[in-house]
């Protein structure tokens, strides 16, 4: 969260020392939203989400003012709080931003990213399509598919060592999130995507950055198509 939104009289979390509360507020009312335990598109009222949350006043008012200025929700004064609710626009935008943080920071990490690290996500990759055909896309499958695209996509964006474009990144991240809350993902599209990774890092395996360019454009493109395919 930035700084310029935080309370300088504002005390660190007893629980969670190092912590604003501000800062735990802000992350509870994602994962509220993450969870379903606010659906998206919800109306809701500021003493409903203290109810629900858990989060006292005063932070739930400063994190909801960043979430606004994140695009996440709308604070509508003396009505309530309006959560954002996905739909073509935003997806169309999200993929969008997303293509622009990444295309350029892909070519770098084709040329300079440690050859060990790549080597085994790209390993890591290759025994999860092994598994997803033999076993299916099960629970386990599901959780080492989030794992690694946090691992690729994250660490092609943390090969840049820019703060303000990992902050960027963060933000676009939970429009992902949000994007996906209702998609069911089968094993062929599991396998689709995983096939689709590799093809980025084989590349970057190569250090060839045109082609990892390449295979994240088209990467991107079909992801696009697969969750416009959800509305």
């Amino acid at each position: 969260m930035a700084a310029t939104t935080r309370n300088a009289k504002e005390k660190p979390a007893p629980d969670a020392p190092g912590k604003l509360l501000s800062d735990i507020a802000y992350e509870r009312i994602l994962e509220g939203l993450f969870e379903k335990k606010v659906p998206a598109g919800a109306f809701v009222s500021q003493s409903e989400l203290v109810e629900l949350l858990g989060i006292p006043v005063a932070p739930l008012r400063d994190a909801l003012r960043i979430l606004e200025v994140e695009g996440v929700l709308t604070i509508h004064p003396r009505s309530g709080i309006q959560f954002i609710k996905p739909d073509l626009e935003l997806t169309r935008a999200t993929y969008q931003f997303r293509s622009i943080l990444e295309r350029a920071a892909v070519r770098v990490y084709a040329e300079m990213a440690e050859e060990t690290a790549v080597a085994t996500i790209l390993k890591r990759h290759r025994r999860l399509i092994e598994l997803i055909k033999a076993e299916g896309f099960n629970g386990k499958a599901q959780a080492e598919m989030e794992k690694l695209e946090v691992v690729l996509h994250g660490g092609i964006i943390e090969i840049l060592r820019n703060p303000l474009i990992a902050s960027s990144y963060r933000r676009m991240h939970n429009y992902l999130r949000l994007l996906r809350l209702d998609r069911k993902v089968t094993a062929p599209l599991a396998l689709r995507t995983l096939h689709e990774h590799v093809d980025i890092l084989s590349a970057c395996e190569r250090r060839d950055p045109d082609a990892a360019e390449a295979a994240l454009i088209q990467h991107f493109q079909a992801a696009l198509q697969r969750n416009l395919g959800f509305f």
